[in-house]
């Protein structure tokens, strides 16, 4: 199903077959917040907003146009562990958009007239972060768990130290990270894989020669911190309804432990109506609008948590309905009929999100750049049908054991 290649310059190729007239592609760059320097933070985040101001053979209006011009969509995002740069267009254009992801990442310049009016931008957008207390909290959270680690710190950076950047501070973070042996190049659509092989190969004249530094000589490694039971903290925010996530650090992606802790994690708060907390909080109770429950990996580490949004005064019931559920997760193993039940709801979830095909391809591109493999739907839906109700009691009293868990509460 999926065909890739491997360029001179150490740039991957990663390649799957879709049905639909729209191709989605982008370039994977590992380089995320977890990548900066002290003295960098907010830098990835605002070299993906800067790579769309001007290239060697392109103006910043040239970019904007490149793909819009043909009806096509270019965009990007940041995250902890890479950034990514995706595309959609039609079939006939797509020599087009490799050309301009490869430029935009590899030869950007960067120029300091476009980065004042862009800092900016991006200081607005934390502005408006600020904002979503529901968002915010998040952030919080992941600070809490990943203390004095770059892990923690906030994607979006902050005001002060963004004004500090300069065209230079953003040349030598992107010669630092920014090179072909860190990007994987992903296709997903109904293209010939040679096709992008050849559009590749045709820019590799400005491909960079250099391999920069390697994952272990920059990426600082995570060491888990355990949290203690009384970390229960509570910030004192302006807002009409309290804010409350409880969490615990969690697996590593390379963690077979993940996906057990995924499918407990949707069981508990995933998007069906009928999971448990919704149930308990909302259903029965009526307590909250919105309960949710996530678990996220990266390559070294994770976290799972619960958020809520509830009355100030309901708080310490809803915090009670929460710990009473993950407490029957934790005391005896599910029975068959509820595994089979839950795993049959999952499947069908799944199943309907690759309908997506936008997401599908980032989601390859990740694996394929973190794991230098990839994932079919059959071959996750094997991993699921494997899962048995002790890996799951085992998993749950792992993760959910109360001395574990930290709460952070926006009253």
């Amino acid at each position: 199903m999926f065909t890739t290649y491997t360029l001179p310059q150490g740039l991957r190729i990663v390649c799957a077959p879709g049905r639909t007239d729209a191709v989605y592609l982008g370039l994977a760059v590992d380089a995320g917040t977890r990548d900066e320097l002290p003295l960098e933070s907010g830098m990835a985040h605002f070299t993906e907003h800067m790579s769309f101001k001007g290239t060697q053979r392109r103006s910043a209006r040239q970019v904007i146009s490149c793909m819009e011009s043909v009806g096509g969509e270019l965009n990007a995002f940041t995250g902890k562990e890479e950034t990514i740069y995706y595309c959609t267009c039609l079939q006939g254009h797509v020599g087009r958009a490799i050309d301009l992801l490869l430029d935009i990442t590899l030869s950007s310049t960067y120029p300091d007239e476009e980065m004042a009016h862009e800092v900016e931008v991006v200081i607005d957008e934390i502005e408006s972060y600020r904002d979503q207390p529901s968002e915010l909290i998040y952030d919080e959270f992941e600070s809490l768990l990943f203390p004095e680690h770059p892990l923690g710190r906030n994607i979006l950076g902050d005001a002060d130290t963004l004004r500090t950047f300069r065209s230079a501070d953003m040349r030598r973070f992107t010669q630092r990270l920014y090179h072909p042996g860190r990007m994987v190049l992903y296709v997903l659509g109904n293209v010939e894989p040679e096709q992008v092989l050849r559009a590749a190969e045709k820019k590799e004249v400005v491909l960079l020669g250099s391999k920069g530094q390697g994952l272990d000589e920059h990426r600082q490694p995570f060491l888990p911190k355990e949290v203690e039971v009384s970390d229960h903290i509570i910030r004192r925010k302006d807002t009409h309804q309290a804010h409350v996530v409880v969490g615990a650090q969690a697996f590593a992606a390379s963690d077979p432990r993940h996906l057990n802790l995924y499918f407990l994690s949707n069981m508990l708060g995933g998007p069906a109506m009928s999971s448990r907390l919704n149930l308990a909080l909302r259903e029965r109770n009526g307590l909250v609008y919105t309960v949710e429950s996530n678990s996220v990996c990266y390559t070294d580490t994770g976290f799972w948590l619960v958020y809520y949004g509830c009355d100030a005064k309901d708080r310490a019931r809803c915090r009670r309905l929460v710990l009473r559920e993950l407490d029957k997760l934790m005391q005896s193993p599910m029975s068959q009929r509820t595994l089979d039940a839950a795993r049959r709801q999952l499947k069908g979830q799944i199943g309907i999100s690759y309908d997506n095909f936008e997401n599908v391809a980032i989601g390859m591109a990740k694996r394929y750049l973190h794991y230098g493999k990839t994932l079919t739907k059959e071959q996750l839906f094997e991993r699921l049908d494997a899962l048995t109700p002790d890996d799951l009691l085992q998993t749950a009293q792992h993760v959910f054991s109360p001395d574990r868990l930290l709460t952070l509460e926006y009253v």
